[in-house]
């Protein structure tokens, strides 16, 4: 069997080298600044009612976020993540999926389960680890899962979801299912080995999987010119054999255009997709981290034009979807709704101890239960150090 190992182009006869910007990548931008289209602009599959879903929920997004930070600035939660000047990039690619479509996400993604539909109680249960959170109390604020709602639950280590997700989706085409993977990361994820060993596996095993890199120019305070030389990550999928686009990323029809399309060649075809969609962190990168020491507010003040939410509303304002007084009642529902979610949340308790050891195996094994009772004469001893856990003994 002949097999050619070069996938020859082009022959030449002196050395001709060539680099990452050789490959020219295009950006998709549809809608303007202003909230106008770009001349000749193609539009995603989009209606009134689901355009009007897309923008309260970019809404709620803002709204949840602005109030937790404060939260976490009250010492009321212990971290969260916002998205500030971000929301687009995720509330925009669920809107281009179906709900069988799995959500495999980094940790600014909140948006994407916001149009999937988790409540305003499921988020607060999740921040507060209280009894009623999914997860029983055993992640960190942010982490959200939901089996109902096809998102993976969240890991901390930056990356993992990578391979996870060409592996699922490779299940998904093994089982042929009518459904996508989509997997987001970020710019500083994107240089993680997981990211390479990832995109390599979708590549060659043809999954049906969407890598939607959220390249907001920062890895926490390293700035993209300290992480990579190349044109940017999507030239990488084009190094990988995958199909690529960039895209705008706070232009929230471009985000809709590009996954709609994406989901749509990689079910029919069998194959992954990348996409690269440029933003811009307006936010910390954390409540734990302060962008003032290594960016500039002229820097930050640029990028405010670029309101991926402002945008929207002009054009919903254009089209006569959406008015200005409706836009005073949204934001003014949401804010009470948000804080009287947040009060209820906190004053319900936390899990048991019990529900450490569960979940993972049938039966709680014998280790594990001999470390609970370890736990609890611990807690026993020094009740002072566990007020809340202490007095549910």
């Amino acid at each position: 069997m002949n097999i050619d190992v070069y996938n020859e182009g082009p022959v030449v006869h002196e050395p001709v080298f060539i680099d990452g910007h050789s490959v020219e990548i295009p950006i998709l931008k549809i809608l303007q600044l202003d909230g106008t289209l770009y001349p000749n602009a193609q539009l995603p599959l989009l209606d009134q009612a689901l355009a009007t879903k897309v923008y309260k929920t970019l809404a709620f997004h803002r709204v949840l976020d602005e109030r937790m930070v404060a939260a976490q600035r009250q010492g009321r939660i212990s971290f969260y993540m916002a998205a500030l000047g971000e929301e687009a990039a995720s509330v925009g690619s669920a809107a281009g999926l179906q709900a069988q479509d799995m959500i495999m996400a980094q940790y600014r993604e909140q948006g994407a389960l916001m149009f999937r539909g988790f409540t305003t109680e499921q988020f607060m249960n999740q921040m507060f680890s209280n009894e009623q959170d999914l997860a029983k109390g055993r992640q960190m604020p942010i982490h959200y899962g939901s089996n109902e709602l096809n998102y993976m639950t969240i890991s901390s280590p930056l990356g993992t979801q990578i391979p996870q997700a060409a592996g699922y989706a490779y299940g998904q085409k093994l089982q042929g299912l009518d459904a996508v993977t989509i997997c987001y990361f970020g710019d500083g994820a994107a240089s993680e080995g997981d990211f390479h060993a990832g995109l390599n596996m979708a590549a060659v095993h043809e999954a049906p999987v969407i890598f939607f890199c959220r390249n907001n120019g920062y890895a926490i305070s390293t700035p993209s010119s300290e992480q990579y030389i190349g044109n940017g990550i999507a030239s990488r999928g084009v190094g990988y054999g995958i199909k690529t686009i960039r895209i705008d990323g706070n232009d929230i029809l471009a985000v809709i255009k590009a996954t709609q399309m994406a989901r749509e060649y990689a079910l029919a075809e069998n194959k992954p997709v990348l996409i690269e969609a440029m933003s811009y962190r307006l936010g910390a990168h954390s409540t734990s981290d302060d962008p003032s020491g290594y960016r500039t507010r002229e820097e930050e003040a640029k990028w405010q034009a670029h309101d991926p939410i402002l945008r929207m509303k002009n054009w919903m304002i254009s089209k006569d979807w959406w008015n200005e007084s409706q836009e005073t009642e949204l934001f003014e529902s949401l804010r009470e709704e948000v804080l009287a979610a947040l009060k209820v949340a906190e004053k319900i308790e936390k899990p048991p101890v019990e529900d450490l050891v569960t979940d993972v195996y049938h039966d709680v094994p014998a280790h594990l239960q001999n470390q609970l009772e370890q736990l609890k004469e611990h807690i026993k001893k020094y009740p002072d150090q566990y007020p809340i856990s202490s007095g549910r003994l």
